[in-house]
């Protein structure tokens, strides 16, 4: 892991009063341990955003790029499927109009723009618990997490057979093994990034919070699509 990756952001954030990582801070630490993302790109204005859209290829998603939005889809802050350049173009115009409107006083660095993917949504995060200290779930991710919170605990560190084990426990499992026209993912590759997430946290007590969600798995990869990182 390039510890001093993350202990350059992690710095860099409280030098600037902040908790909570942007995205691209974010996806630097957990790539970092070797998690993978989709095609992403940091786009300053709109003439970047629309370059960014013909490099990656359609279809694309936006999103806002700002320290002060943690959710960016309240705030009208997310768009997907985008399929050419008007859509980017209208995206963009709408989400910063939608944002100025809903947080006038929030920083907008910018917006990112993404590959979009199809897959078995999943998410695993981290929370700290008052008496048990760090952790680690794992569930169906991305509107499945809100709905039914099929999810699993374990308590940081993790050894290989508790990832395992937090797999097999949720309701969920026969679509992850590839139940009705699901593609089957790679249990062992979720196992995998379940132990990075574990290792980082571990190293990293300050992590308070964190988030990768949705997460798509496939039968021989995984992409994380959006990740949250908040610090004490």
């Amino acid at each position: 892991m390039a510890v001093d990756v993350v202990s350059e952001i992690f710095a860099r954030a409280r030098a600037e009063s902040r908790k909570t990582l942007t995205l691209d801070e974010a996806r630097s630490v957990l790539e970092s341990t070797g998690i993978k993302f989709n095609a992403y790109a940091f786009c300053k204005n709109l003439e970047e955003a629309i370059q960014a859209a013909r490099k990656i290829g359609y279809p694309v998603a936006m999103k806002v790029v700002s320290p002060n939005i943690i959710h960016k889809t309240e705030v009208g802050g997310v768009k997907l499927y985008l399929q050419s350049e008007l859509d980017v173009v209208h995206a963009y115009e709408q989400i910063m109009e939608n944002v100025r409107k809903v947080m006038p006083d929030a920083r907008i660095s910018g917006v990112s723009v993404e590959q979009m993917l199809r897959g078995t949504e999943l998410v695993i995060g981290v929370t700290k618990d008052a008496q048990f200290g760090p952790m680690l779930m794992f569930g169906l991710g991305g509107i499945w997490v809100e709905i039914y919170r099929d999810v699993s605990f374990r308590i940081i560190p993790l050894e290989r057979v508790d990832a395992w084990e937090m797999i097999h426990e949720i309701k969920g499992i026969a679509i992850i093994e590839g139940a009705r026209g699901f593609e089957p993912a790679d249990k062992k590759k979720i196992v995998d990034y379940i132990m990075k997430v574990s290792e980082l946290v571990n190293a990293h007590p300050e992590i308070a919070e964190m988030d990768i969600n949705p997460l798509m798995a496939y039968q021989q990869e995984l992409y994380a699509i959006d990740a949250r990182i908040i610090l004490e």
